[in-house]
């Protein structure tokens, strides 16, 4: 047996936690990352939600675009924490998966829609659609949110990624690295997140996310 089917069979010693907001293609840039580095590192993710709609619904500083689409964007963050409290957290994650290629490589901008066709992807109800336009689980999506947002402050977005005893926003990416790339990168953030003094490294985005 090859250390390459030891590594893809033997149950991961360390877990990290992934809070996303499903409209956001800097977090699914970095979700996709974060799934290369299950593949070449001991990690296993536990998926959350969290809003930007939460976040950002006493921004007075919003531009008005941006205010529509966190306005637009409660549907499917509610829709997600229904579905894991009627059946359980792992679908979380499938979940998620279907809305994000829905959202950020099939363009589909009608959020009602994507909700719909995520929900028949996964083999979930329809009537769970229902849950995007109550506020029946905000109750529950308002505490996964600030379970994420706790750990890292106020002045962040989506996605945050808690691993050990550290956690924090990000990593910003516009593209996806693969293989041991990833592993390298991940090699990297945990290092540098690691060291409590430690609070920024930044520099100005000059690109869109791509899944080309």
């Amino acid at each position: 047996m090859t250390d390459a089917t030891l590594n893809s069979t033997a149950p991961s010693s360390n877990k990290a936690d992934f809070w996303f907001d499903p409209i956001c293609p800097f977090a699914w840039a970095t979700s996709r990352w974060i799934g290369e580095v299950e593949d070449v590192r001991d990690v296993a993710v536990d998926w959350h939600v969290m809003s930007l709609s939460v976040l950002n619904e006493n921004n007075e500083t919003l531009s008005p675009e941006y205010r529509e689409k966190v306005a637009k964007g409660w549907g499917p963050v509610r829709v997600i924490t229904a579905a894991a409290a009627a059946h359980g957290e792992g679908v979380i994650k499938p979940l998620y998966d279907a809305m994000g290629t829905l959202i950020h490589h099939d363009k589909v901008e009608d959020l009602s829609e994507v909700v719909v066709k995520a929900l028949a992807e996964v083999g979930l109800p329809a009537e769970l659609a229902e849950a995007a336009t109550t506020d029946a689980h905000d109750e529950a999506l308002r505490a996964s949110h600030h379970e994420g947002i706790s750990k890292v402050g106020q002045d962040v977005g989506t996605p945050i990624v808690a691993f050990n005893d550290t956690a924090f926003f990000g990593p910003v990416i516009t593209r996806i690295p693969r293989g041991e790339d990833a592993g390298r990168m991940w090699d990297a953030t945990v290092t540098l997140a690691g060291f409590p003094e430690f609070f920024e490294i930044k520099r100005s985005r000059t690109e869109y996310p791509s899944f080309n």
